[in-house]
C-alpha cells in the first residue's frame, strides 16, 4: 500500500493482525501524510469532544487543561519516535510506523475489554476485587508494552533492543510532558517552608 490510502477494511485487518502480533498487519497501512492524519483524527476527536462538553458543562479551565494534557500525550509519541527514527536512519519507514502505531491504539481497547472479562473471571476464582483489578491492569500494561515494541520493531525495522528503547523513551517523554506541569503546579500550591 505504498503511498496510497488503504481501504477501511484494510485498516481493520491491519489492526487485528497487529493486535495478534502478526507482522503482516503493517502492510495494511499506508505510508502517506494523509494516512497518518487519518489515523490521528479519531484519537484527537474523542478528547476534543470530551473537552468541549466539559467546558460547556461548567468545568472550564479544568476541562481545557485536561484536553491540552491529553493532546500532548497523543502527540508526544509521533514526535519522539520521529526523532529516534531520524537518529537511527529509519525516517523512510516512519510514516507507515506512525500510522500503524496510531491505529494500534484501538487494539488496546480490545485488550482492555478482554481484561475486564479476566477481572470478572479472577473474581469468580476467589481473588479479591483489588487483586483481580491489579492483575487485569498489569496484563493490559504488559500487552501494551509488547504491542508497542512489536509495532516499532516491524514498522521501523529495528532490533528488539532498539524497539524497547523507543517504547521506553516515548512513554517516559509522554509521562513527563503530561504529568510534569501537574507536579510543578502541585509543588507551587504548597505553603512555603
Amino acid at each position: 500500500m505504498t503511498a496510497s490510502l488503504p481501504q477501511r477494511r484494510s485498516v481493520m485487518r491491519g489492526i487485528l493482525q497487529l493486535a495478534l502480533l502478526r507482522a503482516g498487519g503493517m502492510e495494511q497501512f499506508g505510508d502517506s501524510r494523509q494516512c497518518f492524519l487519518n489515523s490521528l483524527a479519531p484519537l484527537v476527536a474523542f478528547p476534543l469532544v470530551g473537552g468541549v462538553l466539559g467546558m460547556v458543562s461548567g468545568a472550564g479551565v479544568d476541562a481545557l487543561a485536561g484536553l491540552l494534557g491529553t493532546l500532548v500525550a497523543l502527540l508526544t509519541p509521533p514526535v519522539l519516535s520521529h526523532l529516534l527514527a531520524r537518529l537511527w536512519r529509519r525516517e523512510a519507514e516512519w510514516l507507515r510506523y506512525a500510522t500503524a502505531f496510531n491505529w494500534s491504539r484501538w487494539a488496546m481497547l480490545l485488550a482492555l475489554s478482554t481484561s475486564l472479562l479476566l477481572i470478572g473471571l479472577f473474581g469468580t476464582m476467589g481473588l479479591t476485587q483489588r487483586g483481580a483489578v491489579g492483575l487485569g491492569l498489569l496484563a493490559v500494561a504488559i500487552y501494551g508494552f509488547v504491542l508497542d515494541a512489536f509495532v516499532a520493531r516491524v514498522g521501523l525495522r529495528l532490533s528488539w533492543g532498539r524497539a524497547v528503547l523507543l517504547v521506553l523513551a516515548v512513554n517516559l517523554g509522554a509521562a513527563l510532558l503530561f504529568l510534569g506541569p501537574r507536579v510543578i503546579a502541585g509543588l507551587q500550591a504548597l505553603p512555603p517552608a
